[in-house]
């Protein structure tokens, strides 16, 4: 058996201002209606992986289980970080190192962490990396 991942999900004071932030960095479009939930996703209808934001009450406490790492397509790593800042975004802890290795943690408007990653160009060549998969 198999799942798909549809939506990874935000929980939020205010849907359409974090939407907006998101789509500002990922480059995707905002969908709502008149339901509170707001969707960022690259086009729509859409068959990949949205990013969902819904409204509570309460507001983020603790550091999140899970982030995301967000790897730039067309831009470096230091440059997605400063369009990220200028967008809302705090750096919350910075693993850059000198020979252009590491990431960046920062903070979206609401506190949620994600990771900007070096882009594939950026890292140059890599050695392959053995997995273990089980069944």
């Amino acid at each position: 058996m198999g799942v798909k991942i549809h939506n990874i999900t935000f929980d939020c004071a205010d849907p359409r201002a974090l939407a907006s932030f998101w789509s500002d960095l990922t480059g995707w479009h905002v969908y709502y209606d008149d339901d509170p939930e707001v969707v960022v996703a690259p086009s729509y209808p859409f068959s990949g992986t949205g990013l969902l934001f819904i409204p509570v009450p309460e507001a983020k406490t603790a550091k999140n289980r899970v982030h995301l790492d967000v790897q730039p397509e067309s831009a470096t790593r230091d440059e997605t970080v400063s369009a990220a800042v200028a967008a809302g975004a705090s750096i919350l802890v910075d693993h850059r190192r000198d020979d252009g290795s590491g990431w960046v943690t920062l903070a979206d408007p609401e506190g949620n962490e994600f990771c900007i990653e070096r882009s594939p160009a950026g890292q140059g060549v890599r050695r392959p990396t053995a997995f273990r998969i089980t069944t």
